[in-house]
């Protein structure tokens, strides 16, 4: 396929994947159920944080973390004492248990005492084009304070060789405009076309069938690879082909 046949593929997939009806089977409903900015991006990075596995599992589970967040959840961040955070007793997705979900409370308390946010954590510095940096800050950031070992595996780090592919999932849900009511775009600080793919089983089985990857790993060589061939397509907005990615996979079979 030509590069402009692909493109026109691949333009069409996005105008039938990126629209209000991909909320409704996709953990970015949760972030949906806010109003205020910060609430967003907090419920955002929670469910992103446990997006892997089945979906169904991953919604209901997103769920349950804002309601011991009594649904509120900047100012349960921002004003929780550490006995309310015993009622995460029992909460387990997967790997993910009470224990991280107790740290992760604590970082972002953290980060939005001292570091302005997410959004500024997160931002792309010294003209760089990609998140990798931004994200192993992130990672240093949210770890600074006292931490158990066992949850810093739930953040990536690309400066090992990780695709971090939940939090570009979670980048593409703040920085993206929201024209079509999928993505929220309120991250005006940021630029989308700094971002790149959720990289997964899915994505990346179809990035290979149309010879956008080559590399067989899922990690962040592979993402690099799949940038340049995304930013050929589209320089400004590389990341909406994660909707036609993930579409074919998932809905399609391809």
């Amino acid at each position: 396929m030509k590069r402009s046949e692909l493109k026109e593929f691949l333009d069409e997939k996005v105008v039938l994947y990126n629209n209000p009806q991909f909320i409704e089977s996709d953990p970015i409903q949760i972030p949906h159920l806010f109003q205020r900015k910060e609430d967003i991006e907090i419920a955002a990075f929670l469910t992103a944080t446990i997006s892997w596995g089945n979906r169904t599992m991953i919604i209901k589970n997103a769920t349950k973390m804002m309601t011991l967040l009594d649904n509120s959840p900047f100012d349960f961040i921002k004003n929780h004492q550490e006995k309310d955070l015993d009622c995460f007793d029992g909460f387990v997705h997967r790997t993910f248990n009470a224990l991280d979900f107790k740290q992760f409370v604590r970082s972002l308390k953290h980060i939005y005492n001292n570091y302005e946010g997410l959004e500024e954590v997160l931002q792309v510095k010294n003209k760089e084009t990609t998140y990798k940096n931004a994200i192993h800050s992130l990672k240093d950031v949210f770890f600074e304070i006292n931490h158990q070992q066992r949850t810093q595996k739930h953040i990536s780090d690309p400066l090992k060789n990780s695709a971090a592919k939940r939090i570009n999932m979670f980048l593409r849900w703040m920085v993206r405009d929201n024209k079509t009511g999928v993505d929220f775009g309120i991250w005006k600080t940021h630029q989308a076309a700094n971002l790149s793919c959720p990289l997964d089983v899915h994505s990346g089985n179809v990035a290979r069938k149309l010879k956008l990857l080559l590399r067989k790993q899922n990690d962040w060589k592979a993402l690099s690879e799949l940038d340049t061939n995304l930013r050929k397509l589209d320089k400004n907005d590389p990341v909406k082909y994660d909707f036609a990615l993930f579409g074919l996979g998932v809905f399609e079979k391809f």
